[in-house]
């Protein structure tokens, strides 16, 4: 992988939807260990940034890698920034933003979104997938994403119904000048209604890269059926 790559994990423990949730076991390991340790085989430059202590002991058994942050951050873009800045990164530094929720983002993911980065003039890059069934459409946690002909980010949903959606994966990629001009900004409507970050850079114009994956990737952790599916996975994936 690329020497100036850097990922940063943003995990709380105040879920709304899952008590504890980075805490919660998925088979013999909890959903913070496993974003780590998926995040370590493709960079060693990854770091957890919590506001928890009983987070960072949990990731301390598997790596010295936690970066403490205030306890104030409203998103998780806004947590990132204070790790990346006390790591003192070059300014040109690709940042990727791995969501704590996400344990299944494989390496050709990772890959892709670096490729696509340096493809294409954007100040933002994401992800897309395949939408894996109508039920995902109206979830309120399975979030949509539309883009324009040329693959960029138009909006962003929970709820509304977007044309020819895709189901957002999370995880941005961008140079920290860029990560440090977004967290000057003040949140949006849109972003405070939607609960979605990404809302802040469209509404200010930043353009938002949305790089396409066929892979079969998981949905993130958001509800206890999300646990449930993605044990079945583990078990389907070590009998393969």
């Amino acid at each position: 992988m690329t020497d100036d790559l850097c990922i940063l994990i943003p995990s709380r423990i105040g879920s709304t939807r899952i008590r504890n949730k980075p805490l919660i076991k998925i088979n013999n390991k909890t959903l913070i260990q496993r974003v780590m340790i998926n995040a370590l085989k493709i960079s060693k430059n990854s770091y957890v940034a919590t506001d928890s202590e009983l987070i960072r002991e949990n990731v301390y058994e598997i790596s010295q890698n936690v970066i403490m942050t205030k306890v104030d951050h409203i998103s998780g873009t806004d947590r990132i920034c204070e790790a990346a800045n006390s790591l003192k990164l070059n300014e040109n530094t690709f940042i990727l933003n791995l969501q704590g929720d996400e344990p299944f983002i494989p390496k050709q993911l990772i890959e892709l979104v670096i490729n696509d980065f340096k493809s294409n003039k954007c100040d933002v890059i994401t992800v897309s997938g395949e939408i894996n069934s109508e039920d995902e459409i109206s979830n309120p946690n399975c979030v949509l994403v539309e883009t324009d002909l040329n693959d960029y980010a138009t909006n962003f949903s929970r709820t509304q119904k977007l044309d020819n959606p895709r189901r957002h994966v999370g995880i941005y990629g961008y140079r920290l000048k860029t990560l440090r001009e977004l967290v000057s900004l003040e949140p949006t409507t849109n972003e405070l209604n939607l609960k979605l970050e990404q809302m802040r850079f469209l509404d200010n114009k930043y353009s938002i890269f949305v790089s396409k994956s066929d892979l079969v990737i998981p949905n993130g952790i958001d509800t206890n059926d999300d646990v449930v599916s993605a044990e079945n996975y583990l078990k389907e994936y070590e009998n393969n």
